[in-house]
């Protein structure tokens, strides 16, 4: 694999994001379901796509968080929904926007103080159930690609919404 000719130097300012176009494109820009680029569509990582294409905006989170919540009461899933974030800038978007639907399902979602990144969340899920401090089952979610996992128990969960 070669060395990309940006590799360790600064981005130019043609290449940075215009976070702020990003942001408005995730509350503003709605999805055509019959344009097959702007459906909800999951990749490795889960669902990916860019607000500025209306491929990841404020409804498809919406509509992936009420699913997420019907599938937690089909499934008899009652313990809370461990959720993280990443540092994408649409990610703690996304996270309210979850937020706001679990709440509305009353499913209790528990975030790392401070909102914690990706890797807390399977980290917690492990030592909780270690430590016998869940008694019913419970998931995670993460709103937007994560990195990985790292191996701590020291983080500080504390419960969003119920």
């Amino acid at each position: 694999m070669s060395l990309h000719p940006l590799a360790g130097k600064r981005v130019p300012v043609e290449l940075l994001p215009n976070i702020p176009r990003l942001m408005s494109a995730y509350y503003t820009h709605k999805p055509d379901p019959q344009e097959a680029t702007q459906r909800v569509a999951f990749g490795t990582s889960g669902h990916r796509g860019t607000s500025l294409a209306s491929s990841f905006n404020d409804d498809h989170i919406a509509v992936v968080a009420q699913a997420v919540a019907e599938y937690r009461t089909a499934k008899g899933i009652t313990g809370p929904l461990f959720m993280g974030m990443d540092t994408h800038a649409l990610s703690e978007a996304a996270l309210m926007t979850a937020l706001e639907v679990f709440a509305g399902n009353s499913v209790t979602v528990m975030i790392q103080e401070g909102l914690g990144y990706t890797p807390t969340t399977g980290n917690a899920i492990l030592f909780t159930l270690n430590n016998n401090t869940i008694t019913n089952n419970a998931n995670e979610s993460i709103c937007s690609p994560g990195t990985g996992c790292a191996v701590s128990t020291t983080k500080r969960w504390t419960t969003a919404m119920t």
